[in-house]
């Protein structure tokens, strides 16, 4: 039985069209470069993949919070409380339960579990993933740094597997983790000062690698180019160069109707990564992005290729 009948048990139709609604409306607000993507895949795909997203960013938004400043302890409880949401939801998406209430993601998020067998563990590791941000990030070495990007980049990159269709296994689901490995790295060195400086105090470089080539996170909140940072850019950047490079066989072993998708979303993200190459400094400015024109251009391209 699909997902959507099932769900249409418990969720009438229109309660379950508002919940892709919402979690449409939020991707576009919020992630503008999944947006741009994702516009790319056809429905029942595309809806699938924003409650992916409206997910994610929701439990993201509980590890964060800059916004409304709570305190550590209440935010430790309101991720506990999204982790027993979450097996609820994954529970009712199995037949056993009711979805849980307060929060217009769930019939979306349960619909999109059950109809493409997105394996619960993703889920779990993701809320690990944003267990670590709960407190300032000290990242010790790259060992740690990779673990961090797998749970809250190739989880994602993981579960849009079961929504895009793959063939080959577990060897295509480990190139979708070195693809979200790669897409973190990028986000790590876009967001470096905007991540290091208050009140985040957050600095996912590690810091093995920091005192190699003599760089201090205070200096990258304060926006200051010791005299070590380029040679630390060229490095970082190389590195994450190297992950878009291991996963390039990915978008081969995926349906033909996500390729267009997830060629753009990663056109993006290199491009994002060559504009750092080419200004590294730029990233203790501001953030880094692409125009809303070239990703209109990648888009097309990726729509004809």
């Amino acid at each position: 039985m699909s997902m959507t009948a099932a769900t249409e048990h418990t969720v009438d139709a229109q309660t379950l069209a508002q919940s892709r609604e919402f979690c449409r409306a939020l991707t576009k607000r919020e992630a503008r470069n999944f947006y741009y993507g994702l516009k790319l895949l056809p429905e029942p795909k595309r809806g699938a993949m924003y409650a992916l997203y409206g997910y994610m960013r929701l439990v993201d938004d509980i590890a964060d919070d800059d916004a409304q400043r709570r305190t550590l302890a209440q935010r430790r409880a309101d991720l506990d409380q999204w982790e027993a949401a979450t097996r609820q939801a994954i529970a009712a998406a199995a037949g056993r339960g009711e979805l849980p209430a307060g929060n217009p993601v769930w019939p979306a998020f349960a619909d999109m579990v059950r109809t493409y067998g997105v394996p619960a563990k993703v889920f779990d590791d993701m809320i690990a993933g944003q267990r670590q941000d709960l407190e300032p990030v000290a990242i010790p070495d790259f060992a740690a740094l990779h673990e961090y990007c797998y749970r809250v980049a190739s989880v994602v990159g993981v579960a849009s597997l079961y929504v895009f269709g793959f063939d080959g296994g577990a060897e295509t689901l480990k190139l979708g983790v070195d693809r979200g490995i790669a897409f973190q790295l990028t986000n790590i060195l876009r967001d470096l000062r905007e991540d290091a400086a208050p009140p985040r105090l957050r600095c996912y470089l590690p810091a093995d690698e920091l005192a190699r080539f003599g760089v201090t996170a205070n200096a990258l909140a304060g926006g200051q180019a010791e005299p070590g940072f380029l040679e630390l850019m060229k490095f970082q950047v190389r590195r994450a160069g190297e992950f878009y490079e291991r996963s390039a066989s990915l978008e081969s072993h995926i349906q033909a109707d996500a390729r267009p998708t997830l060629s753009a979303m990663t056109a993006i993200y290199r491009g994002i990564l060559e504009k750092i190459a080419a200004q590294p400094q730029a990233v203790l400015h501001g953030r880094v992005r692409l125009s809303k024109w070239a990703k209109l251009r990648i888009g097309w391209r990726a729509m004809r290729g």
